[in-house]
């Protein structure tokens, strides 16, 4: 793998243990509140399960493009980068959010590029 390869990958696998930390500890705080456009701090409490177990698969699919990078594992980062990019484009449709892919899918699709052309 380049070293842009490795750096854009490591960016998106920072990314997703961020939105861990922010779904799995933040999520009913000021900064888990504004960070995800929560109606109340009550929606907050009464989802706060739910961000939970998302935030644990964004570490997953964190773990999983770490260990990708640090085995070289060329498969292994096109699978991960390939769910970041998914999650990104259903969590945009879904919420009718759009921000959501520039945030999630956009920096998982040139970690994608770099990835099958350099």
């Amino acid at each position: 793998m380049s070293v842009l390869t490795i750096v854009l990958i490591s960016f998106v696998a920072l990314e997703h243990f961020y939105f861990l930390v922010l779904e799995m500890f933040f999520w009913t705080t000021p900064k888990g509140i504004k960070s995800f456009g929560l109606k109340s701090k009550a929606f907050a409490e009464d989802t706060k399960v739910l961000a939970a177990n998302q935030g644990l698969y964004n570490g997953f699919l964190a773990a999983g493009l770490v260990l990708s990078v640090l085995l070289n594992a060329i498969y292994f980062s096109f699978f991960f980068l390939s769910c970041v990019i998914f999650a990104g484009i259903y969590g945009a449709y879904s919420t009718k959010n759009i921000k959501l892919f520039y945030i999630q899918s956009f920096p998982g699709l040139l970690a994608l590029a770099a990835l099958s052309f350099l």
